[in-house]
């Protein structure tokens, strides 16, 4: 079995940090509680020490020196500053410990699920490429075999992009000039049958061609989240149109329904993760948006962009997702083509 000791190292300086911070806040409070006290005292035996006293028949007075005096409250309180710090590390420690066997549990199981939904995946590409080899081309039944296939295969992105992840090893998604419009055109497609089998008309049009730097699977995923949270909220009989534009140097995508509208929350809220609204009134419902929509603002935001809700009321919802138009490739950077060179000018020289 390949072990991976990168996320085991990743979450011990994680747990190795959150403790240290948690150390030194228990720390500097106990130390400032000691010094408060040793500060008290302090005074309070200097003006004992220094206001005379009418002497006794028979009393044995012991008398000590200020310095001395001075000297050991000093050692005390280092001393205690120190006992405060080793305490408060062992208890960071161990409040921290749960923390750190959750993360452990999850990252399992993440690999686990992920580990064991590649196979089922692969079969099922498999199969579909066998479907595909007996029908005729520019038939229904290969459109559809064709969309199958491509939704596997987001599928297996997905589950490949949290496997690893999960181990470590994962990278950021290669960006490309990928067509907004028809990465649109795409969602349609794939949700369409979902919108006739709950009565809703779904339409998609475009204006002007635009490319943006994203990967496009992601950018898949940003509208199909739109386009699942309209058909949602969208009673049967409604109408949910996917458009696109292009103006001002920003790509455009708005996913717009004839759903009852968003009340009870604010909208910069809606794309916060399990964003719920609140109770209206007799008869309306709390409305729920998961994590979707913040997967949606991530993605948009991680591809310089931005996603919003663009209008909401009685007649229904419009959500936005904008991104900078693009027209070239970004090219490697200079900084490691510039070490590449310095390292083969010698041999070449030679």
């Amino acid at each position: 079995m390949t072990k991976h000791p990168a996320p085991l190292g990743q979450d011990q300086a994680f747990l190795r940090r959150a403790s240290m911070r948690i150390a030194l806040r228990i720390s500097a409070a106990c130390a400032v509680l000691v010094l408060c006290l040793l500060a008290a005292s302090t005074l309070y035996l200097l003006n004992q020490s220094g206001s005379p006293q009418p002497a006794e028949p028979g009393a044995v007075y012991a008398y000590l020196d200020t310095n001395d005096l001075i000297k050991a409250m000093i050692v005390a309180g280092a001393a205690g500053i120190l006992l405060a710090g080793g305490i408060g590390w062992v208890s960071a420690r161990s409040a921290i410990r749960p923390l750190g066997e959750a993360l452990a549990m999850q990252r399992r199981f993440v690999q686990d699920a992920s580990h064991e939904m590649r196979t089922p995946l692969a079969i099922l590409d498999a199969r579909i490429q066998l479907a595909q080899r007996g029908t005729t081309p520019d038939t229904a039944a290969a459109q559809a075999l064709a969309r199958i296939r491509s939704d596997t295969a987001a599928l297996t992105a997905i589950v490949n992009e949290l496997l690893e992840s999960a181990i470590g090893t994962g990278q950021e998604p290669d960006i490309a000039l990928t067509n907004v419009a028809g990465v649109a055109q795409d969602v349609v497609d794939s949700v369409r049958q979902l919108a006739v089998d709950r009565g809703i008309t779904l339409d998609c049009s475009s204006m002007g061609q635009a490319q943006a730097l994203i990967n496009p699977q992601r950018l898949h995923r940003a509208i199909l989240g739109l386009a699942e949270n309209a058909l949602v909220h969208t009673p049967a009989g409604g109408h949910i149109t996917v458009a696109t534009n292009v103006a001002g140097g920003q790509a455009t995508i708005t996913v717009t329904d004839t759903g009852p509208g968003i009340t009870g929350i604010d909208r910069a809220r809606i794309f916060d993760r399990f964003a719920r609204t609140a109770h209206q009134g007799v008869g309306q419902q709390q409305r729920s948006f998961g994590i979707g929509l913040s997967l949606v603002r991530e993605i948009a935001v991680a591809a310089g962009g931005s996603a919003d809700v663009a209008y909401t009321g009685p007649q229904g919802t419009s959500m936005r997702i904008t991104l900078p138009v693009a027209t070239t490739k970004p090219e490697l950077p200079r900084e490691g083509v510039a070490q590449r060179s310095v390292r083969r000018w010698p041999s070449r020289r030679r």
